[in-house]
């Protein structure tokens, strides 16, 4: 297949990968933050993935990846619908609070309910009731197919974007451009 570094130069030189190495070079490529919540009992649950992903429009999929040593997954899962909420650049606390293993995940977060068990992040980009559809065993991960059972949008929100390790917005003029293009 040949050296990278015939086309790239020497800093694209492959070296052996680890787990800190990859989590290096995962950071590289942006990814939407999105919620994905319920309610059980009244008690509201939720975490933050970045690894959501569209899989198929028939039947309408999508998936989430989750570790395995997630302690809010397993309430999650037996939920008969989870809201999954498409962060939006201004909500960077909620993302840092439903993702935190301390304190009230949920002390800056307004919830809207859905059917059943869903609870949906106010102020989102876009907002996707589901329900779990399969689980695949990855690695230190699963992946979650998720079926989509209504979705709604709010166009004139910017999501928010995971890139370097750090959450970021995309530009106010790429969003402009986007939508009157649309």
């Amino acid at each position: 297949m040949g050296d990278l570094t015939s086309i790239h130069g020497a800093a694209a030189a492959l070296t052996p990968v680890d787990g800190t190495d990859l989590r290096k070079t995962f950071a590289h490529f942006p990814s939407g933050v999105v919620a994905l919540c319920t309610r059980l009992g009244g008690t509201p649950h939720g975490l933050v993935a970045s690894t959501f992903v569209p899989v198929s429009l028939d039947p309408p999929l999508v998936s989430v990846c989750i570790q395995y040593s997630s302690e809010t997954w397993p309430r999650l899962e037996r939920a008969s619908r989870l809201g999954l909420s498409l962060l939006s650049s201004d909500q960077e606390s909620a993302a840092r609070g439903l993702s935190s293993k301390r304190g009230d995940r949920f002390r800056d977060v307004e919830l809207r309910g859905g059917n059943g068990n869903a609870a949906f992040v106010a102020g989102a980009t876009a907002w996707l009731e589901t329900s779990v559809y399969e689980q695949v065993p990855a690695g230190d991960h699963a992946v979650v197919l998720l079926r989509v059972h209504r979705v709604s949008v709010s166009p004139e929100s910017e999501p928010l974007v995971f890139h370097r390790s750090d959450f970021r917005a995309l530009s106010r003029k790429s969003i402009e451009a986007q939508l009157n293009s649309a």
